[in-house]
């Protein structure tokens, strides 16, 4: 278990290094009353506190953990990522409701959900998430072919 404290050390370092940075960090145009550094100051320390955790924690606590990972859901959390890498990758090129649909449906069948069901949900999730952020919370979403 010392590669674990290794790493938890490294990225504590990396954590730390990044505080840092993000101590000075001002925005041009003051959008918000705190301003923009709050957010990567509080996850940048709650990050590098666990990290120093991991690194003192005591010895009894590193016993080799079993996750019970078979190659089965090995397997479906690699297409999981690669869904949610393709879905990243065509966000701007066919729009928000086509990926998040297309996403949605390849989700769903990675669950065992039938094609059918899959299908009317992908559309379904993706209509309603572009109408909730574009109309109600104003948030301009890229409409790809359908714009």
């Amino acid at each position: 278990m010392n590669i674990e404290r290794w790493f938890s050390g490294l990225l504590a370092l990396a954590a730390i290094g990044l505080l840092t940075l993000a101590w000075g960090y001002t925005a041009p145009i003051a959008y918000d009353p705190i301003g923009p550094r709050p957010y990567p100051m509080l996850v940048l320390s709650l990050l590098a506190l666990a990290c120093i955790y991991l690194v003192l924690r005591p010895s009894t606590l590193t016993g080799a953990l079993n996750l019970g990972y078979t190659p089965a859901i090995l397997k479906n959390i690699g297409l999981c990522i690669l869904c949610l890498l393709a879905y990243a990758l065509l966000f701007e090129l066919i729009g928000f409701p086509a990926a998040t649909a297309l996403m949605a449906f390849c989700i769903g069948k990675l669950f065992g959900g039938s094609t059918r069901a899959c299908i009317i949900s992908g559309i379904c999730l993706g209509a309603l998430l572009y109408t909730l952020f574009d109309v109600l919370l104003d948030v301009p979403l890229p409409l790809g072919f359908f714009g």
